[in-house]
């Protein structure tokens, strides 16, 4: 996961990007051909989704015509970028943002913040966007809500000596829907000895659906100074979405990690903005990111233990996932 030679591939869809497009009248027709050539030329999960991008074409072109309102024609432009299946499409206008959320919206929350409270009570640490506590059994407790939320290296290394006395960490990424991957990154490297092949990323050499470049390995660095050598057990859940994906895929190769609830949401492609003739934004996928043996990871990572919430724990305040994370460190100290 070093990412410093990624500012070439930025550059490189920059350079596609500007020169050799099409031009659009702003019209909603023009608007809408717009917005399929984007797509057509720069989205990186056609072939892997099994989307005919050109049917969707045939399908919603015949609902544009130049006497239909603004809000009419982004509700059928959302629409029509709903067909990828992809929480990391969105058309974005002054009024409005498109989304895809079926990712996260069909399947269990696994996680209740009102239950939390009975774990983190009042007296837990902060430390950036981490909260941290020890519970009474000895198992550290540490959530981390948002990959946007700041982490230095200052504060993961007291969280992490801190923690040194526990019998392992539960490390909660419940509801993080991603952020920043050079946080993701951080985090991760507190618990590898060595640098770790954890990932692969391509991304677009040409219009063609499948115009990609040869994988480029990424891999996790050992963090400078203290890192924890115990147990970690990843808590997950649908709504891991996008760097906590990315998260979760690094921690699958750490030495002492468990990853245990629920299948991650998914969103491994590096995503990208373009922008329409009349001004609205669109944000896709661009660049796709492929675990160490090069499997797509965009819908999702399966945990090591898969555990629900259940309903009666839930009606005693019990979480059920930090519970099997505790016995399993337990067992396993």
């Amino acid at each position: 996961m070093k990412y410093k030679a990624f500012y070439s591939l930025v550059l490189t869809f920059l350079l596609f990007s500007c020169f050799g497009e099409d031009k659009f009248e702003n019209s909603k027709k023009g608007n809408f051909e717009a917005l399929w050539k984007i797509m057509d030329a720069h989205y990186c999960f056609f072939e892997y989704k099994d989307v005919d991008w050109d049917e969707v074409y045939q399908r919603y072109s015949v609902r544009i015509s130049e006497g239909m309102t603004n809000d009419a024609l982004f509700s059928v432009l959302g629409e029509m970028l709903a067909e990828v299946k992809d929480g990391h499409v969105n058309l974005r206008a002054n009024h409005d943002m498109s989304r895809y959320w079926k990712w996260f919206e069909d399947y269990p929350d696994n996680f209740d913040t009102k239950i939390q409270k009975n774990y983190l009570d009042t007296d837990y640490g902060i430390a950036g966007g981490l909260k941290y506590k020890i519970l009474d059994d000895n198992i550290g407790y540490v959530y981390y809500a948002s990959f946007s939320s700041g982490i230095g290296g200052a504060n993961l290394s007291e969280v992490m000596s801190r923690m040194a006395v526990c019998d392992g960490i539960i490390l909660d990424i419940r509801d993080n829907g991603g952020g920043l991957l050079t946080n993701s990154e951080k985090l991760a490297s507190y618990f590898f000895n060595e640098k770790t092949l954890v990932s692969y990323i391509m991304h677009k050499t040409g219009k063609g659906h499948n115009d990609f470049s040869e994988p480029y390995a990424q891999y996790v660095e050992p963090a400078e100074g203290i890192r924890y050598q115990k147990k970690v057990a990843v808590l997950t859940n649908r709504s891991c979405y996008s760097s906590a994906n990315d998260f979760v895929n690094a921690m699958r190769y750490a030495p002492n990690a468990v990853i245990i609830g629920d299948r991650t949401g998914g969103g491994s492609g590096l995503p990208f903005s373009s922008e329409l003739p009349n001004g609205w934004s669109v944000r896709f996928s661009a660049s796709p990111m492929l675990d160490a043996e090069k499997n797509q990871t965009e819908f999702g990572i399966d945990p090591d233990i898969k555990v629900d919430m259940s309903e009666e724990d839930m009606d005693n305040g019990i979480d059920t996932i930090i519970e099997k994370a505790r016995e399993y460190l337990k067992m396993n100290k």
